[in-house]
């Protein structure tokens, strides 16, 4: 008998555990993320296409786009190859949670990122590198899925939206850090070598995510693969020795071990593992469904899709809009560090001002109409000056309000849901931005650039965006909002036998019934 999970003890946890060392962890694999989206955009790894003059005299290309001679549209493509491999590993890593130790699944996940990034630094095509960018998006899916819920459970009730704001700190972080690590590495080695080093830096993570002992995530009962694998075996011993003496009393039932009973257990087997797999798509869809019909998730998410597709393109192309209108020399070390520090006040400021009002949903609505509302007039009217230092300064003012969102649109993911729903939640909403947002805003503005060919009015058009966001989030002011993350905590459990008699009892179709 395979005990109910509710009725077992809960594990301790592992002896490396800490919620702060947690969180530093967690923060570190975030942030080498983001470094690799940042030094894809930046000048020295991304480079430019080759350009002659009108007496043809010609400029050799650099970086990625240099090298495989590529259009701004097939260089927009390359910053969302990636997503194709996100939005299909996404929901089925969050699934996979409910039957495997979430915890190791981040493992798994590393290890396709580094190995993908490996190979993007090996690439010999543009459509072999195409490729390894889709397999990172993979290598990511787990752990932007699984990583936020692990942090809402750890820690401390009224720092939540603080902790969750020092996490996705590290997305403008890790961004502008990865301009600056991407243009120092392409411009004095070769952008190959800035995928390397961050194949090295992630590798000690993912093995990580194997060696020690794993974590738990609130809503899910402990995944006891050997204690489960010992009960497994134990009933097919008994069964064995039931069969065998079935065998001896009548030795019509089974003939050299095989027989009646071997074929039907073998149909049963099957029946069994397609019947489990059905189950899996039922309840998939039933969680998707109560997902969608949630006005409170959706008005959240479709805010968070307009916001990222601003934040997408600025991200992508940036330096290179900044480059052009303002004739900026170093545009890459620019915008990072604009990016780093207004990033990191942003977020945290978001998270902290949260916690203060009183960390509830229609309070995170309010923060996030209000401060990107704000937020989206500074950075319209920093495009509009002809001034360098007008525009850094109105723009650095923008993205220390944009940014503030950050902590609150996560805190609505994970709160609006029950549980055991939050890493599909935090799948979804991931894969519904990135989908409907940053996929398509970078090859879309690159076609806008193509066709209007003035980067000051490609970047007003995009930012007006921003205020579709703010009037979308303003909405979820207005809706009945219940925080449900204490609600159905009973963990999921996977099927068990309850019930099972003796072979030898009873005819033997009743025995095959239980068995």
């Amino acid at each position: 008998m395979v005990p109910p999970s509710s009725s077992m003890d809960p594990s301790p946890p592992p002896s490396w555990f800490t919620p702060k060392r947690l969180l530093i962890i967690f923060c570190v694999i975030n942030m080498i993320n983001y470094v690799d989206r940042g030094a894809i955009a930046s000048n020295g790894v991304n480079g430019s296409s080759e350009t002659c003059d009108d007496k043809g005299i010609c400029k050799s290309g650099s970086g990625i786009q240099g090298e495989f001679d590529l259009t701004n549209f097939q260089d927009g493509l390359l910053s969302s190859a990636f997503m194709v491999g996100l939005l299909v590993a996404s929901p089925i890593f969050a699934s996979l949670a409910k039957s495997y130790n979430p915890f190791r699944l981040i493992g798994v996940g590393l290890s396709v990122w580094t190995l993908s990034v490996a190979g993007c630094a090996s690439a010999f095509s543009f459509w072999f590198f195409a490729i390894c960018r889709m397999l990172v998006g993979v290598g990511e899916a787990s752990f932007i899925s699984l990583a936020a819920p692990f942090i809402d459970d750890n820690a401390p009730v009224s720092q939540k939206t603080a902790w969750l704001a020092m996490f996705y700190m590290c997305i403008p972080t890790g961004i502008a850090l990865g301009y600056v690590y991407g243009g120092y590495v392409g411009g004095y080695f070769h952008w190959r070598y800035a995928f390397w080093g961050e194949a090295l830096l992630m590798l000690p993570f993912a093995v990580f995510g194997f060696l020690v002992k794993p974590l738990q995530l609130k809503g899910f009962s402990p995944v006891e693969s050997k204690k489960a694998l010992a009960s497994v075996e134990t009933v097919s011993s008994v069964t064995d020795v039931a069969d065998s003496k079935a065998s001896k009393l009548d030795g019509r039932m089974l003939v050299g071990g095989d027989g009646i009973i071997g074929d039907e257990l073998s149909k049963t087997s099957k029946s069994e593992s397609i019947h489990n797999i059905l189950n899996q798509l039922s309840r998939f869809a039933k969680d998707m469904k109560v997902l969608l019909v949630d006005k409170v998730y959706v008005v959240n998410v479709f805010g968070y899709i307009a916001y990222n597709f601003v934040i997408g393109a600025y991200s992508y192309w940036g330096p290179k809009a900044g480059y052009n209108i303002y004739h900026m020399k170093s545009a890459d070390m620019l915008f990072g560090g604009v990016t780093i520090v207004c990033g990191i006040l942003g977020t945290i400021s978001g998270g902290f001002i949260l916690d203060r009002m009183g960390a509830t949903i229609s309070n995170a609505f309010i923060l996030l109409s209000g401060a990107t509302f704000l937020g989206a007039i500074s950075c319209f009217s920093a495009f509009c000056l002809r001034s360098l230092y007008g525009f850094i300064v109105l723009f650095a003012v923008g993205e220390l309000l944009v940014f503030a969102t950050q902590a609150p649109v996560n805190y609505v993911c994970l709160h609006c849901v029950r549980p055991s729903l939050r890493p599909l939640s935090m799948a979804i909403s991931t894969v519904s931005i990135h989908i409907f947002g940053d996929v398509p805003s970078s090859p879309l503005v690159g076609i806008l650039q193509d066709h209007i060919n003035n980067w000051r009015d490609t970047a007003l058009i995009l930012t007006s965006i921003l205020f579709l966001a703010a009037g979308i989030w303003f909405i979820g002011v207005f809706l009945h909002a219940v925080d449900k993350s204490n609600d159905g905590s009973q963990p999921v459990s996977t099927p068990r036998i309850t019930s099972r008699k003796p072979l030898l009892d009873g005819n033997v179709d009743e025995s095959l019934c239980e068995v």
